[in-house]
């Protein structure tokens, strides 16, 4: 079939890189406009255009969705099929022109986890279950009939870096059997079943960790979002100073009861927070302004024996 696929983040890269080598044809790419960051305002492009460039596809990066010209296009290509990943809900006049319709890769069993952070609420919410779904879109989000689902396990060792690299992987796979589902006519749409529930966008003030929670709650807070956006939490220096602290990885460990939010730390390998049922150990942190260390190594350079959480 012939296909225009839409993506940003690298998550979709796996799936454009799967069209790309398999019999279907990649007629054009749809990515964000180019956006500038930084102090010197550089140029970023997004990792899907990115693939596009090195393999000299064909791409539009409208502004708006409802664009004339944008629409144009898209009809002058004469695609089979639109396939999106990661990307922004698609008005009806697009998602409604290719034949055999528009399919949507979501990184969650849709109904659970509808939303921009599956991935992220999936392990924060303690879940030992998601997948990766294709549906076909609608004008809801994420409501769509599925077509096709892949379960997998999450591990306790897995944060959001690894389930996402994981999904990412399975949905390459998924993508390209929905493909050829489509164009062989074997596949069916099903509507979904089952207790749906959110994963909305994460911002900054989601991140800050509770530590009025019990441990297990704590870890997996952390791993959901490890190694990004990474919970936080702020220290009062003993001059009042207040310091954030990104946390990637944390261990729950037993002791005697304390009040939740208590600080401590031997001044060489132990730093520990306790919290409803016992602590949550540190052993990877980053100090705003810092890098990246296990807590070995932070401690060998920074003393925090008398800071404390800021409340």
């Amino acid at each position: 079939m012939r296909i225009v696929f839409f993506g940003t983040p690298d998550f979709a890269v796996e799936s454009l890189d799967a069209i790309m080598h398999s019999s279907h044809e990649v007629a054009a790419v749809v990515t964000v406009p180019d956006r500038q960051a930084g102090r010197g305002q550089k140029v970023i492009f997004s990792n899907v255009k990115q693939y596009a460039l090195d393999h000299q596809l064909p791409l539009l990066q409208p502004e708006k969705l409802r664009d004339t010209e944008f629409i144009d296009a898209l009809r002058r290509i004469d695609a089979d099929c639109f396939v999106v990943v990661a990307f922004r809900m698609l008005p009806e006049t697009v998602w409604a022109m290719p034949r055999y319709g528009t399919f949507n890769l979501h990184a969650s069993l849709l109904p659970r986890y509808r939303g921009a952070a599956p991935i992220n609420w999936a392990i924060i919410n303690g879940e030992k279950e998601t997948g990766v779904t294709t549906f076909m879109l609608n004008h809801r989000i994420d409501e769509g009939a599925i077509l096709l689902q892949q379960h997998t396990t999450i591990e306790p060792t897995d944060n959001a870096g690894t389930l996402h690299d994981r999904l990412a992987g399975m949905g390459r796979t998924l993508v390209i059997r929905t493909l050829d589902g489509l164009a062989d006519g074997s596949l069916s749409q099903h509507p979904q079943t089952g207790t749906a529930c959110p994963a909305p966008k994460i911002f900054k003030d989601d991140c800050r960790i509770n530590f009025a929670r019990r441990a297990s709650e704590v870890v997996d807070f952390v791993r959901g979002l490890a190694p990004y956006p990474a919970a936080t939490m702020t220290l009062s220096n003993p001059k009042g100073e207040e310091v954030v602290f990104k946390l990637y990885k944390i261990a729950a460990e037993t002791g005697p009861s304390a009040l939740p939010g208590t600080l401590f730390c031997d001044g060489k390998e132990v730093l520990k927070i306790a919290v409803t049922d016992g602590f949550v150990r540190i052993l990877e942190l980053q100090m705003a302004g810092k890098k990246r260390n296990s807590i070995e190594d932070f401690l060998r350079g920074n003393q925090l024996k008398d800071w404390k959480l800021a409340r």
